[in-house]
């Protein structure tokens, strides 16, 4: 599943630090392209997040849960709540838009390593900010990701249609492919490129290059209490995404 739903194309950088799957590879967060491997069956994935950008003497960004469960084999149910800021003129701050998501895969890579992981993973932007933080619309996102795993690298990109309703909105295309190859135990390093059309009448297109890198925290996993799987707790992860690079490609 992400962590930003809006890439900018100014400098950014993002740190967060969640709980993950045992042995899942590291797509999705940090990076803005997701991956389609949903949560498993009975367990939770839950990120903590962070992001803040500086421009034009103004500091904006937001904080937030992420909040992933497996609710049935293969179909993941998504809730994202953020805090958003920002400082010009002051400090302001209030609920940012809330996100509402349901991963489905229906296509698996085979043990054998034959084959692509594939799924669908609607979401839901709800109009849960004010203007200061938000558009004041609901859109809704339809994307399909793919994923394959080859050794300690993965690689996973896709992309999808954004109806983005309002006066000088435009619906747009959003999409994304990235690459990222553990390092040892516990580190993970990867790149994607990202893109997406313009989403206002007045607005461009843009395409960026994201750094992403994950180290986690802890070494082993461990239950609470042991009896019980869905309560496995897994190692918490640090990971941090830069945009290093960004280019506008219509106008």
């Amino acid at each position: 599943m992400p962590i930003v739903r809006t890439v900018r194309t100014a400098p950014l950088a993002m740190l967060g630090i969640g709980a993950m799957a045992c042995g899942a590879e590291w797509a999705g967060p940090p990076f803005a392209t997701d991956d389609p491997v949903p949560t498993d069956k009975g367990h939770w994935e839950i990120y903590t997040f962070a992001s803040g950008l500086r421009a034009a003497g103004a500091t904006s960004g937001e904080a937030g849960l992420d909040l992933n469960y497996g609710a049935a084999k293969d179909f993941q149910l998504t809730h994202v709540l953020p805090a958003a800021y920002n400082q010009f003129h002051g400090l302001h701050t209030g609920v940012g838009t809330v996100e509402i998501a349901a991963k489905v895969r229906f296509l698996h890579q085979s043990d054998d390593g034959a084959g692509l992981d594939v799924a669908y993973f609607p979401r839901v932007f709800a109009a849960t900010a004010n203007r200061d933080f938000g558009a004041g619309h609901t859109n809704l996102l339809l994307p399909l990701w793919v994923g394959r795993d080859v050794g300690k690298w993965s690689i996973f990109g896709g992309g999808g249609y954004d109806i983005n309703p309002g006066g000088n909105n435009r619906d747009y295309w959003t999409g994304g492919l990235g690459v990222s190859r553990a390092i040892g135990d516990r580190t993970s390093l990867g790149v994607e490129i990202y893109s997406r059309t313009r989403d206002a009448v007045d607005g461009a297109s843009f395409t960026v290059i994201n750094l992403g890198a994950t180290y986690e925290l802890l070494e082993h996993c461990h239950s609470s209490p042991p009896s019980d799987p869905a309560f496995r707790t897994p190692p918490p992860k640090a990971a941090i995404l830069a945009t290093s690079r960004s280019r506008r490609i219509f106008s």
